[in-house]
């Protein structure tokens, strides 16, 4: 199955994650970093990094991302994607409550689910299957 080059960067990153108490993981500080995001809250795993970590991903891979920590800014990135053909590494940009967001790369789905690769999932890298239903856009670059 086709994918975009950043996805082999994605899962070298799988099972970082979040350290308790007042450390922080230093990749997800260097994601958070690569946001507008300030001090203090760039130097801490505990504010939602989803966001970041896809920035960082696409900026390791040598494309420009958003700059945002904010989720719902993915759906001005790139072009809409085709459902129907969608590529692995795809960002997926899903509703979480009213205003918020969360955002990954896309690897599998089924009738009603779809499968991401993502920061601050399980307050780690990793896999995670959502509803579709909260789908609010799919990305691709331009």
């Amino acid at each position: 199955m086709k994918e975009f080059p950043w996805m082999a960067i994605a899962r070298e990153k799988l099972g970082i994650h979040e350290i308790a108490g007042p450390e922080a993981d230093g990749f997800i500080v260097e994601c958070l970093k690569s946001t507008t995001v300030g001090y203090p809250e760039n130097e801490s795993d505990e504010i939602p990094w989803c966001s970041a970590f896809v920035n960082r991903i696409l900026q390791l891979a040598g494309y420009e991302g958003t700059n945002s920590a904010w989720a719902r800014n993915w759906l001005e990135w790139g072009v809409e994607a085709d459902w129907g053909n969608l590529i692995v590494g795809s960002i997926v940009v899903l509703q979480r409550g009213e205003n918020s967001g969360h955002v990954g790369f896309f690897v599998d789905s089924n009738e009603d689910s779809i499968k991401l690769l993502g920061g601050n999932q399980h307050d780690s890298v990793s896999y995670a299957w959502f509803p579709q239903s909260r789908i609010l856009g799919i990305r691709v670059p331009a």
